[in-house]
């Protein structure tokens, strides 16, 4: 009886080990509902999603250039595998994979790329296509930053991502000493009433939601559609003719190329026309909510308030 029970508990035991040793093979290692008990992660996105993401994140997708320059910023732009026809920059983005622009995404091109995380800009890139990616267990995640601030959010959680935290908080710490720079000096002077011209025809501007807005108010300025709702709302004549901005900036050069050069009609009567206060600035520093948005910070403080940077 006893050897019997010792070899039932033999065979029992071989069967046990088998059986864990054959659990790994059962389930797929790209299986969301098993990435949590291999070692995956959650961060919560700008849309308030919790992503669950791999322990190591070697593929990614960018479908929008700011995170684009992000990535290459944070050190990781061996980890892009696509990106969109608008990424031009740094260099090595023109060279990237393309999967379309960045409204109509090809997912064909996406998901033969097999990436583990597409990144995206704005919540309303993510209802179009994240249960096609969902259904081949390709995470989505969302930066849509709403000033500064959001955008060093944005550095911080795509160096996290992508393994590269600590370069990332290098990043940030750099472009954070460089805009407390700026907002020093304009601190005692009086901000300039501006508008900010996105595109002429049709009048369209920065509002309350937007990241250029905050960006204004750190140049030592103060923008006359500040409580407009939305980000880029479309803005009547009648209103930019009552605006009377004692400046204008005009975002061009950049990826417009000669794009939005000119004063939109409405306001070429305006004290900031009528004073030659009109302000080009490259568009890929104020209209791209990454890296270099503090490069736009800095040309519009010094076209603003050139004496505070002549010293």
């Amino acid at each position: 009886m006893f050897l019997k029970l010792r070899h039932q508990t033999s065979v029992l035991s071989s069967f046990v080990i088998l059986l864990i040793a054959l659990l790994p093979s059962c389930t797929s290692p790209n299986d969301p509902s098993q990435k949590s008990l291999l070692g995956g992660r959650e961060i919560t996105d700008d849309a308030g999603r919790r992503v669950l993401l791999p322990p190591v994140v070697d593929r990614a997708i960018s479908l929008a250039p700011n995170l684009t320059e992000t990535v290459f910023a944070v050190g990781a732009g061996m980890k892009l595998v696509g990106d969109t026809t608008y990424c031009d920059f740094p260099e090595e983005a023109k060279h990237v994979t393309k999967v379309g622009d960045t409204l109509h995404p090809s997912m064909e091109r996406i998901i033969a790329l097999k990436p583990e995380v597409v990144l995206v800009s704005t919540a309303s890139q993510l209802e179009v296509f994240t249960d096609q990616l969902k259904s081949h267990n390709i995470a989505v995640f969302v930066t849509d930053p709403r000033d500064l601030e959001g955008v060093f959010r944005s550095i911080t959680q795509v160096g996290e991502i992508l393994g590269k935290s600590e370069e990332a908080k290098t990043v940030v710490a750099s472009l954070r000493q460089r805009s407390e720079s700026v907002e020093t000096k304009v601190k005692q002077l009086p901000p300039v009433r501006i508008f900010y011209q996105l595109s002429a025809e049709p009048l369209y501007t920065a509002g309350k939601d937007s990241f250029v807005t905050d960006l204004i108010r750190r140049a030592g300025a103060e923008s006359v559609t500040a409580d407009v709702p939305g980000a880029w709302p479309k803005y009547s004549a009648e209103s930019a003719l009552a605006a009377k901005p004692d400046a204008i900036i005009l975002p061009t050069g950049g990826s417009m190329g000669a794009g939005n050069s000119t004063v939109a009609e409405a306001l070429r009567k305006s004290p900031a026309a009528l004073r030659g206060r009109v302000y080009k600035i490259n568009d890929d520093h104020l209209v791209r909510p990454g890296p270099r948005a503090i490069d736009g910070l800095e040309a519009m403080a010094k076209a603003l308030h050139p004496e505070a940077f002549n010293q």
